[in-house]
C-alpha cells in the first residue's frame, strides 16, 4: 500500500509553519531564504527559493511601505512634516520615488531586521544601500524612534511573504500553454464543407 506524502511548502501546506530569514524581490521575482515545520514538534527544515512566478502587487506594496525607514535608517532623506504618507492604501510622496526596498534580512529570534534597497541616481547610476541592523525591542538599545512601527510594517510584508511562498501570485503576464485549445473549437469535430468555386 502507497501512502501519500504531506506537502510541507505551498498552498496545500496551511498548517505549516514558516519562518522567514531573508527575502529580496529582484526583477518581479521572489527570493527567500527560509524554514518550514510540519507542526511545532518537527524538526525545522531549511529552504532557499527563487520563485518562478510574478510577485502580486501587494508583496510590492508592502515592500513599497518600507522606503520611507529604509530613507531615515541610511540617512538619504531628513524628515519633514509632509514625510509620511497620508493614508496606508495610498501611494508614497515624490520625494521617495528615487528610492525602492529590495530586500530584508530578519535578526536572529524576528527581534529585528535590516533593509535592503536602493537609491536611482541620476546618469542611469544606481546607490545600492544597508540599512544598520534596527532591534525592535526599546530595551536592547535601539536609537530609533519609529521602531514599532517599522516592526509593524516588517511584519506586514512577511506576510506577503509567506502567502507568496504558500502559492499568491500574479496571474497576469502569465504564459498560456503553447497548444492550448480555443474552448469550443476542436479541428477534429467540424465537418469538411469544400469551397465552390465559381466561374463568371
Amino acid at each position: 500500500m502507497h501512502q501519500q506524502l504531506a506537502t510541507t511548502v505551498g498552498p496545500a501546506a496551511v498548517m505549516s509553519i514558516i519562518r522567514i530569514q531573508k527575502a529580496r524581490i529582484k526583477d518581479c521575482q521572489l527570493l527567500a531564504e527560509f524554514t518550514e515545520q510540519r507542526d511545532q514538534d518537527a524538526p525545522p527544515r531549511s529552504f532557499t527559493l527563487t520563485s518562478p512566478e510574478l510577485i502580486h502587487p501587494d508583496l510590492q506594496h508592502r515592500f513599497e511601505r518600507l522606503v520611507p525607514h529604509m530613507c531615515l535608517l541610511c540617512e538619504q532623506l531628513t524628515e519633514t512634516p509632509d514625510y509620511w504618507p497620508d493614508d496606508e492604501a495610498q501611494e508614497l510622496p515624490a520625494h521617495f520615488e528615487n528610492f525602492r526596498v529590495t530586500g530584508l534580512s530578519i535578526g536572529r529570534n524576528g527581534g529585528g531586521v535590516t533593509l535592503i534597497g536602493q537609491r536611482h541616481l541620476s546618469g542611469n547610476r544606481v546607490l545600492n544601500l544597508i540599512s544598520p541592523y534596527v532591534a525592535y525591542d526599546a530595551e536592547t538599545g535601539s536609537e530609533y524612534g519609529y521602531a514599532g512601527l517599522l516592526e509593524s510594517a516588517v511584519l506586514d510584508a512577511l506576510s506577503e511573504v509567506e502567502a507568496a511562498l504558500r502559492g499568491k501570485h500574479r496571474t497576469a503576464g502569465r504564459q498560456l500553454d503553447f497548444f492550448e485549445s480555443v474552448s469550443g473549437f476542436t479541428a477534429i469535430d467540424e465537418p469538411f464543407i469544400p469551397l465552390t468555386v465559381s466561374h463568371a
